[in-house]
């Protein structure tokens, strides 16, 4: 089993940018207390088709400015014009962001037949950005240890990340999974073509059991049938579900460092109360210590 690893793993934090004036109070109470625990930066997701360009913006810009810490916008290209992702690009560049997650996305309901837009794939938007801003600007793309669900097969969703990488990307964020080892397999696959770049385990932490079920048939994550039966007892009982959850998730986590994971990226969906849990469950360092 390799692994690309630095000294010491990093972690990071995603969020989604809030509709709201009560979301965005609700994100920033997250945002502390979470950037308490030193992450590496925080990402904001970018909704299909650009839908939440201008909220990704504001709420990356915030964070910015507020917290010290990195932040890293999602930027999806599908749907867009080169001149759409020129002007953002340039937007983020002048407020001092030097961090892009780079994605296809999808495309926006009610575009009817108009095709993707000029750009279909993610490796072109890694292509454009190196084209426009050369390094400037540290680059973060998606891979899928159990297959993107729109893959024909392993090897061809494969050599579609191995495209990305070699248009430029820096590193990489998997989908969530709750296996170890797809992810160990996954990584041993890309070294076998070539990929040395560190690929960091995406972590879900488990707060509702209809609402995981519902996000992993939409993104082709797998919940392994133990774990499904086993959620699926609880009801109506979050509380020990999300107990249970916790258990689950740490030891994935202990797993991937133990296995060499060169760290961990959570997607908090706005809430930091079970990814601290996990983080002191495995004793991970804070800021302050």
């Amino acid at each position: 089993m390799t692994t690309e690893t630095s000294t010491q793993p990093e972690y990071s934090f995603e969020f989604f940018p809030p509709k709201t004036a009560e979301g965005a109070e609700k994100l920033r109470v997250t945002r502390e207390r979470l950037a308490a625990l030193g992450p590496r930066f925080f990402s904001v997701t970018f909704g299909a088709g650009g839908s939440t360009r201008d909220r990704t913006f504001e709420t990356v810009i915030e964070i910015q400015r507020d917290s010290g810490i990195d932040a890293a916008p999602h930027l999806s290209c599908i749907g867009s014009t080169p001149e759409s992702i020129s002007e953002i690009l340039g937007q983020y560049r002048e407020a001092g962001i030097r961090h892009i997650v780079a994605l296809r996305g999808d495309m926006p309901s009610g575009t009817g037949t108009g095709g993707p837009g000029h750009f279909r794939y993610a490796n072109e938007l890694v292509e454009f950005i190196r084209e426009q801003h050369g390094n400037h600007f540290r680059i973060e793309v998606a891979c899928y240890p159990e297959v993107h669900p729109q893959s024909e097969d392993a090897d061809t969703d494969l050599m579609h990340f191995k495209r990305k990488v070699d248009a430029g990307a820096d590193s990489a964020m998997t989908q969530y999974f709750f296996n170890p080892d797809a992810y160990f397999r996954f990584v041993d696959r890309c070294a076998d073509v070539g990929v040395d770049i560190p690929i960091v385990p995406g972590i879900m932490p488990i707060q509702n059991f209809k609402q995981l079920a519902r996000f992993s048939d939409a993104c082709g994550a797998e919940i392994p049938r133990w774990l499904r039966k086993r959620l699926a007892t609880f009801a109506d009982d979050r509380e020990s579900l999300q107990n249970f959850g916790v258990d689950v998730v740490t030891e994935l986590c202990y797993d991937l460092l133990q296995g060499g994971a060169p760290g961990l990226h959570f997607y908090t969906l706005n809430s930091a109360a079970l990814t601290e849990r996990i983080w002191n469950n495995l004793g991970l360092a804070t800021e302050t210590e």
